[in-house]
């Protein structure tokens, strides 16, 4: 393309913009001349948060991810800067699945130093996670755990068809395994994506207690008030995470 082909078609488009109000609309946002620490939402620190004001942040950040009016707060340069200064101070601790469709800043427009993380296929709590966990809870000191399931879980899908993927993913799906038991015994008429379905949302609460009946450091901050658990699961369809609570066995599992 020659200099006068290329002028000719900036002038054209200059044109088409000023002339249509939905080419105009369209590209709205390449006219925005804010600074980008304005565009991606910085957010004072809020210190000590509680566990039912980070429950309230993940909802409205959510509730702003499917009407697709997110604020991408904390996600500048100058996170990067406060955050490696001032070290990490997230106001959640989240276990979720690897699946690279639930991520979890992403869907709960958070940002940087916002979310402990620990991701793992299935949502399994098992050593690893565990201790990890407990460093989000204590060292970090986040006020909220929440154990994060999702639709269409690969893990979930695989265990509830009694699928053989081999490798080390096995042991992976020998956790989840009692959740499939326990719904298939509760509900025996039950399969395809009823049970799956089922069976997600029972992984969550598996997780939730082996959490709790594995890990003295949880069962203390829990007993202490300083540690409020909740169970959800992310739909893979809509983008809605659908909050479960606490579990009703929570004060069995915990010794209270």
């Amino acid at each position: 393309m020659t200099n006068r082909s290329i002028i000719v078609s900036i002038i054209a488009l200059a044109m088409l913009a000023s002339a249509s109000p939905v080419f105009a609309q369209r590209f709205q946002p390449l006219r925005d001349a804010r600074p980008f620490s304005a565009r991606v939402g910085v957010e004072k620190p809020v210190t000590n948060p509680t566990a039912e004001l980070a429950l309230t942040w993940l909802t409205e950040g959510n509730a702003r991810f499917q009407s697709q009016q997110r604020r991408s707060p904390n996600a500048g340069l100058s996170r990067v800067s406060e955050t490696a200064k001032n070290g990490q101070h997230p106001f959640v601790t989240i276990l979720s699945c690897s699946d690279s469709r639930v991520p979890l800043e992403v869907i709960f427009d958070r940002g940087i130093g916002d979310i402990f993380v620990i991701r793992v296929a299935g949502n399994i709590a098992g050593e690893s996670e565990i201790g990890s966990i407990e460093y989000g809870v204590e060292h970090v000191g986040t006020p909220l755990l929440v154990v994060l399931g999702h639709t269409k879980c690969g893990a979930v899908t695989a265990t509830a068809t009694n699928a053989q993927p081999g490798g080390s993913i096995t042991k992976v799906l020998e956790k989840i395994q009692p959740a499939v038991a326990k719904v298939k015994n509760a509900n025996p008429e039950i399969k395809d994506e009823t049970l799956i379905k089922k069976a997600t949302v029972e992984n969550v609460w598996e997780s939730v207690k082996a959490l709790m009946t594995r890990s003295e450091i949880l069962r203390n901050r829990v007993k202490e008030k300083k540690l409020h658990v909740v169970g959800a699961i992310y739909h893979v369809e809509s983008g809605e995470v659908e909050w479960l609570g606490e579990h009703a066995d929570m004060k069995q599992w915990v010794g209270n």
